[in-house]
């Protein structure tokens, strides 16, 4: 019993994965661009998640800045944290916005990882980056909630169409590579994708 239960689930995240490939391909693509125009200005990419979705933001900052499947040239990429004594005075609503205002320039890229867009946290972090002129790449499920709300028409917005948190983590961790494979693939030429 327990054995089809846990094949129920590798059969609903690949047929997720599959029914997303096309709808999210031009955002992701539209992400790309904006992460390429951001590095190969001088700009740097500053990543954000809360909760579920925090783990990931360290997780694409490491293979932005080391590399995804080839070796090249550092990328800069800074996941933002929540983490630290030193957060403990702050509003927990304030935390990422205000790293967002010390570190964030125009030019730069916000990269925000959400399953339902509904943390104020993250909201607020968006307005930061709205506030620096950064374009913000949303990746979120659920609609993209009340986050999607303040993206403008300069940002993009991967929305996983799903409702179940777990699903929606499982495509954006793929997006998380397409991203970092599409970059790599604009700076140093196609290269054949294997197994």
């Amino acid at each position: 019993m327990l054995d089809l239960r846990i094949q129920q689930h590798f059969i609903d995240s690949a047929d997720l994965q599959y029914q997303a490939a096309e709808p999210l391909a031009k955002p992701v693509e539209a992400g790309i661009q904006a992460l390429l125009a951001c590095v190969t200005s001088g700009g740097k990419v500053l990543v954000a998640g809360w909760g579920g979705t925090a783990v990931s933001a360290p997780y694409f900052a490491g293979l932005f800045v080391g590399g995804f499947e080839r070796e090249r040239p550092e990328l800069a990429a800074l996941a933002l944290s929540a983490e630290g004594a030193a957060w403990a005075a702050l509003p927990d609503d304030q935390i990422l916005a205000r790293q967002l205002r010390a570190l964030g320039h125009m030019g730069d890229v916000l990269l925000v990882i959400t399953a339902t867009g509904e943390e104020k946290v993250l909201q607020q972090a968006v307005s930061a980056a709205h506030e620096r002129e950064m374009t913000v790449i949303a990746l979120t499920g659920k609609g993209g909630g009340a986050l999607a709300k303040l993206l403008r028409e300069t940002d993009v917005h991967v929305c996983v169409p799903h409702e179940r948190a777990a699903r929606i983590r499982e495509v954006q961790q793929l997006v998380l590579h397409c991203l970092c494979d599409g970059v790599d693939a604009q700076l140093l030429g196609e290269q054949e994708i294997s197994e």
